[in-house]
C-alpha cells in the first residue's frame, strides 16, 4: 500500500513543528503551558496533515477536527486497556458489567462522525479536482480502493475507517507521552537538559532552526529519547501477543491461544540488567556499537516491540518524537512554575502517561528572534 515519501512526510513535519514553535513563540512566551497538550496537538496535526492534508481545508474547520480528536483519542485508546471481567468469565460479556462496552460504542460513534465528514469532503473535493490530477493522498488512495468493488485490493468503509482509526490513535498518543516524559526528566535533571542544550548550540547554532539533515549528528539527544523510552515505555506491556501452538518457555507451559504480555516495562527496569536501573543515565547509550537499537534485536530492551509484530510507525515516530523534541529544546528555555513541584509518578493503562500533566514556563534561547516572526 502507497505511504507518504520520506522527504514529503518530513516536510509535513517541518512545517507543523515549526507552526507550532511560531506560536508558542508569539503568543505563550513567558506564561505556564501544558507540555503534554502543546506536543499532543502538534503529533496529531502531523499525523492528520500526512493522511489527508491534501483535501482538509484549513482554519476553523481543521482546528475542530483536531479538538475533537484531541477529546475522543485518549478516552479511545484508555479503554483498550481497561481491564474487564468479561474477558476472564465469557459467561458474563452480555451484561457488560463494568460498561466498557458501552463505552467504546459511544466513543468510536464520536470517531466514526469525525471521519464521516472528513470522508465526505475528501470525496467532494475529489469531484472538483479530478481523480487523477496531482499528488494523492493517504485518504484519496484509500478511497480509491473503496471504489473498487470487484477487485482483490477493495476495502469495506469499515475497513477503512477501521485503518484511519489505528494510524491516528496508534501514533499519536504514544509519540506525545513519550516527549511530554522526556521533558520532564529533563528537567528532573537538569546537567543532562545543559548537556542537550550545548549539543543542539554546537551542531544547530543559536542563530538557526532544527532541520532534518541535523538529527543524526545529535547522538547525546537520541540517547535521551532512548533512555526516556527504557524508563518509561509508552506501552508497558506491549501489544498482546496469542501462541499458535502451546509452547514451553523456562519451564512454563504456555497454552495455545492464550493472550500473552510482554511486561518491557519491568524488564528494562531489571537490575541484573541495567546499572543502576532507576537512574536517568543517556550515557548508558552512548557509544554501545549500536547495541541498544529500536528495532527490538536486543531482548532487553523492547520500546517497539520485536519481530514480525514490531512497531510498523517506529521510522516516523523515532523521526517525530526526536524532531520536536530537538525543536522545542533549541527555541526555548524552560522552567517549572514558581512553588510547582516536578510529579513524576506514572498512571497505569495500554499507555504509560504521568500521573499529573507537566506543566512549564518557555523563554526565548535563540539569538535571533525573527526566526520564528
Amino acid at each position: 500500500m502507497c505511504t507518504p515519501s520520506l522527504e514529503g512526510s518530513y516536510n509535513l513535519r517541518k512545517d507543523v513543528v515549526r507552526k507550532a514553535i511560531k506560536d508558542v513563540y508569539n503568543t505563550k512566551m513567558d506564561k505556564t503551558i501544558e507540555i503534554g497538550e502543546l506536543v499532543f496537538l502538534t503529533v496529531l496535526n502531523v499525523g492528520i496533515n500526512m493522511l489527508w492534508g491534501g483535501t482538509i481545508d484549513e482554519g476553523e474547520e481543521c482546528e475542530k477536527i483536531v479538538a475533537e480528536f484531541k477529546e475522543v483519542i485518549p478516552k479511545f485508546v484508555d479503554l483498550f486497556g481497561k481491564a474487564n471481567v468479561s474477558d476472564f468469565f465469557p459467561i458474563l460479556a452480555g451484561l457488560d458489567i463494568q460498561g466498557v462496552k458501552r463505552d467504546m460504542e459511544i466513543q468510536l460513534q464520536s470517531i466514526d462522525r469525525i471521519l464521516d465528514a472528513l470522508i465526505a469532503q475528501c470525496m467532494k473535493k475529489l469531484s472538483e479536482i479530478g481523480k487523477d490530477e496531482g499528488r494523492k493522498d493517504f485518504l484519496q488512495i484509500l478511497l480509491e480502493l473503496k471504489e473498487k468493488e470487484d477487485s482483490e485490493m477493495s476495502i469495506t468503509p469499515k475497513q477503512l475507517k477501521a485503518i484511519l482509526i489505528d494510524i491516528v490513535t496508534g501514533g499519536t498518543d504514544t509519540s506525545s507521552t513519550t516527549i511530554e516524559w522526556a521533558m520532564a526528566e529533563l528537567m528532573n535533571n537538569l546537567e543532562v537538559m545543559t548537556k542537550v542544550q550545548k549539543e543542539l548550540s554546537d551542531i544547530v547554532g543559536l542563530d538557526n532552526i532544527v532541520e532534518e539533515s541535523h538529527m543524526p549528528k545529535l547522538q547525546y539527544l537520541e540517547a535521551v529519547v532512548k533512555e526516556t523510552m527504557r524508563l518509561h515505555p509508552a506501552i508497558p506491556f506491549l501489544v498482546p501477543r496469542s501462541p499458535s501452538q502451546s509452547s514451553i518457555i523456562g519451564g512454563y507451559t504456555i497454552p495455545k491461544n492464550s493472550t500473552v504480555f510482554i511486561n518491557v516495562w519491568s524488564i528494562q527496569r531489571d537490575p541484573s540488567i541495567w546499572e543502576k536501573p532507576l537512574e536517568f543515565k543517556p550515557e548508558r547509550f552512548l557509544n554501545n556499537n549500536g547495541k541498544f537499537d529500536y528495532r527490538g534485536n536486543n531482548f532487553s530492551y523492547l520500546p517497539f516491540g520485536s519481530g514480525r509484530r514490531v512497531c510498523v510507525g517506529m521510522p516516523l515516530a523515532e523521526r517525530m518524537i526526536i524532531y520536536l523534541l530537538a525543536s522545542l529544546l533549541h527555541s526555548f528555555e524552560w522552567k517549572l512554575p514558581q512553588g510547582e513541584e516536578l510529579d513524576m509518578t506514572e498512571k497505569f493503562g495500554i499507555v504509560l502517561r504521568k500521573n499529573t500533566p507537566l506543566y512549564a514556563i518557555p523563554s526565548p534561547r535563540l539569538s535571533d528572534s525573527h526566526l520564528y516572526a
